[in-house]
Parts: C-alpha cells; sequence; structure tokens
C-alpha cells in the first residue's frame, strides 16, 4: 500500500534503518534525521521549503551517475547544501516511484560501505547474508 503524502517520511525512515548497522540521530534538530553506518552518514532526510514543499532526501551516488538521475527522474535533483558530484536529493512526493527511491537508498548505503575499512565492512558482514546477487538481507537474531 502506497503511503499518504504525511506517510513518507516514515516510510524512508524505515527503509534506511532496515538496512544492517543502520543508525539515526539527528545533529541539527529533531526535523533533520541522519542516517548512518559505522559513523558514516548515507542519507539525509529533511524538509526545505527551498527545495520542496515535501520532504526530501539527500543520498550518495556514483559520480557518473548523477548527471543521468538528474536529467531522468524528475524527483532527482544536485544534493542541496552536499558535494554535487556525489550527492542527490530526492523529493519524496506523490509522483516518486517507491521501489525507484528504496533502491537509491540502497545504493547510498552500499557507495558508503564500500568506502568504510575492511575491518568495519567485515563486521556487518555477520549481520548479513546474501541470498542472490547483488541483495542482501538482515539475519534475524538470535533471540527473534
Amino acid at each position: 500500500m502506497r503511503p499518504t503524502p504525511d506517510g513518507f517520511a516514515q516510510w524512508c525512515r524505515e527503509a534506511c534503518l532496515a538496512l544492517p548497522g543502520s543508525a539515526v540521530d539527528w545533529p541539527w534538530g529533531p526535523d533533520s534525521h541522519v542516517f548512518r553506518i559505522h559513523g558514516k552518514m548515507f542519507a539525509l532526510l529533511w524538509h526545505n521549503a527551498r527545495v520542496s514543499e515535501h520532504m526530501i532526501v539527500n543520498l550518495k551516488a556514483e559520480p557518473d551517475e548523477v548527471p543521468l538521475l538528474i536529467a531522468n527522474y524528475e524527483v532527482v535533483g544536485p544534493g542541496f547544501h552536499m558535494n554535487k558530484r556525489h550527492w542527490i536529493t530526492v523529493e519524496l512526493c506523490p509522483a516518486a516511484d517507491l521501489d525507484f527511491v528504496e533502491e537509491l537508498i540502497e545504493d547510498s548505503y552500499d557507495n558508503v560501505v564500500a568506502g568504510l575499512p575492511a575491518r568495519l565492512r567485515s563486521s556487518l558482514q555477520s549481520l548479513m547474508v546474501q541470498p542472490s546477487p547483488g541483495r542482501y538481507l538482515a539475519v534475524p537474531s538470535a533471540g527473534a
């Protein structure tokens, strides 16, 4: 079921926190959710009326993909207040394809994980299994 416009932020929070080892903090106040893996930001969920009437999420992308994403998807723009070579801003509006946005969130997470030191990347392996190429699922804890 597609969330209501007010539910897009909650949907995005859940999608980010579902990724293994992810955590959230609020360094700029309660309306700016920063999602991190081992202290490195992979998503910033917030609202800025200068950008959109809707919530937005900044995500890390491959530099060669950034111009293509911006050119081909109306809900994707250059990373607002971010390095425009590495970051995009996605508008969480009714026109947003949630499967596509979820893929962008996962790609952002993967981009940040790829830049972590090997010892930190290996610590994430205990949280993941790989059921098929390119897709990771969280492993349920023993108490679940």
